[in-house]
């Protein structure tokens, strides 16, 4: 684990939890994309650094979950490098509690308080183009979370970030984490049609075709939403369908799972409402969903 990786001339990838980018800016210069889960990542980054003689100029986050900004502030105290975020996650990467105060809709008890969702806070730029080392280019990744990016480098390497998972981490928790389910599945149909060297998802295996994996995300998705309709052809609650669905899929509810995969199934309900699937009402002061 931790190991740094070299995929082409100028690019790497330290292999952790969630996979860490480094891309060569000059001879010995480089920028890292995102960060790791912790400050113990980001020492593990920095030691690459040192046995290698580079300078970190800057860390691009690709958005803002806590598993890929964590390495932050230790590596810009350390190393003096700019961090950039994109849009709204910017915010969030700046001001961590943001994360779990959304996930839970208020402010959140000491229980969501931890480094899985509440990494420590850094000064921290917007990520524009103009701010991208030559040849870089940024992709525009949302669904996961709100403005998630990616980046094809100049030797045609595309870092994906969490735009898609595994096939056994679906199989295993089988509700990704989505803000948006309908931009997911948009952002997966555009990804099928790009075209590059290696793809290199946070978590997912290296692939050259990311088509075949790109699929199985959507038919994830897809299955989600007929779970949430059959389980709404009765009038259900909220918390009614989270609870069946934790039990079709055999899943341990805890504080973290609820807020987590709560939040998710919230914004499958909105989408879902939009696209005329759900309808929403009240009865005796409870908000209830049904299939149309």
């Amino acid at each position: 684990m931790y190991e740094l990786v070299k995929v082409s001339e100028h690019s790497y990838y330290i292999q952790s939890p969630a996979k860490i980018g480094l891309v060569m800016t000059g001879p010995d210069t480089v920028c890292v994309i995102d960060s790791g889960n912790d400050k113990d990542a980001g020492k593990k980054v920095k030691r690459h650094l040192e046995a290698n003689s580079w300078k970190l100029q800057a860390v691009f986050n690709t958005h803002s979950h806590a598993d890929h900004i964590g390495g932050n502030q230790y590596l810009q105290k350390q190393t003096g490098c700019k961090v950039y975020a994109p849009g709204i996650d910017r915010d969030f990467t700046e001001h961590p509690v943001l994360e779990p105060s959304y996930l839970y809709g208020g402010n959140p008890p000491k229980d969501l308080r931890h480094k899985f969702l509440m990494a420590q806070g850094c000064e921290v730029l917007p990520l524009t183009e103009d701010c991208l080392p030559a040849g870089m280019k940024m992709i525009p990744l949302p669904g996961h979370s709100f403005d998630m990016v990616g980046f094809r480098t100049a030797d045609d390497v595309v870092y994906l970030a969490d735009c898609l998972s595994s096939r056994e981490n679906l199989d295993k928790y089988q509700i990704w984490f989505l803000v948006d389910p309908g931009a997911f599945v948009a952002t997966l149909e555009a990804v099928k049609k790009m075209e590059a060297k290696l793809f290199i998802p946070a978590h997912a295996e290296v692939v050259e075709d990311i088509v075949p994996l790109a699929d199985y995300n959507i038919q994830k998705v897809r299955e989600t939403a007929d779970a949430i309709l059959e389980i709404c052809r009765e009038p259900a609650s909220f918390e009614t369908i989270l609870k069946r669905l934790f039990d079709r899929y055999q899943l341990t509810m805890t504080f973290e799972q609820h807020v987590l995969v709560g939040s998710t199934v919230r914004s499958y309900l909105a989408w879902m409402k939009d696209q005329g699937q759900l309808q929403a009402y009240f009865e005796e002061n409870l908000l209830l969903w049904k299939a149309q």
